[in-house]
């Protein structure tokens, strides 16, 4: 008697979206403008690492979406786009995802680096982040000279939620300007701010770029009552 052999199946998480390799292969672009850069934007954003509008300019939006890529993968964080990053833009066809694969939910990723914005189990976007350097500081309050703030400069693990925030542009923290603030547990809050490194660099609060805040402001994904999960 004839028989039938099934075809094997794959069975993909339900917070995994494949979007397949690039139509094109991406360019070793560096930090270069032009239409690679452009073809570069469209890539990243097609991934879900946010590059802001694709205009073919290497600005810091693309500089922090390459930077979060590369740290997905574990390459060198360097945020330009040298031939092993380009080969891998080019042939990696998962779109970026965290551990949550329920809920709508800010996850930051200690680990990685990474602030993921998932949305009914599906992360819609990842960022470039910094958190806590873990690094005790002492120092002047920005808002108040006579007080000293001390600290371990540490983002608390834990779940939380976004129970504040400031829509206007750079607020006077306690600690240094932030920009457009949403706060999650105390002071600690996920801001812009204009340098987010490769490495845990502040205080303890969660830095995105200030075009990335705007983004998240302007989509209104990350409104109060937010779940902000923070893990390593």
């Amino acid at each position: 008697a004839p028989t039938t052999t099934a075809a094997p199946t794959t069975t993909v998480a339900s917070n995994v979206v494949v979007v397949g390799p690039a139509a094109t292969p991406i360019v070793a672009v560096g930090k270069n403008n032009g239409a690679d850069t452009f073809a570069l934007q469209d890539r990243l954003n097609q991934l879900g690492f946010w590059a802001g509008l694709s205009d073919g300019q290497y600005g810091f939006a693309t500089l922090q979406a390459v930077m979060a890529f590369q740290k997905y993968l574990g390459l060198p964080a360097t945020g330009s786009v040298d031939d092993t990053t380009a080969q891998y833009l080019t042939a990696y066809g998962d779109r970026a995802h965290g551990l949550a694969d329920s809920g709508t939910l800010v996850e930051v990723d200690k680990a990685k680096q990474l602030l993921f914005i998932v949305v009914d189990g599906q992360t819609a976007w990842a960022f470039n982040t910094s958190t806590g350097s873990g690094i005790p500081y002492e120092a002047t309050n920005k808002n108040d000279p006579t007080k000293i703030e001390k600290g371990d400069a540490v983002t608390p693990s834990g779940l939380f939620e976004v129970t504040r925030e400031r829509p206007e542009g750079w607020w006077e923290g306690d600690l240094g300007k932030i920009y457009r603030p949403k706060y999650f547990v105390g002071g600690i809050a996920i801001h812009g701010m204009t340098s987010v490194p490769n490495y845990p660099a502040s205080h303890g609060c969660v830095r995105l770029s200030t075009q990335a805040m705007d983004f998240v402001w302007d989509t209104g994904l990350v409104p109060v009552g937010t779940p902000v999960w923070v893990h390593e």
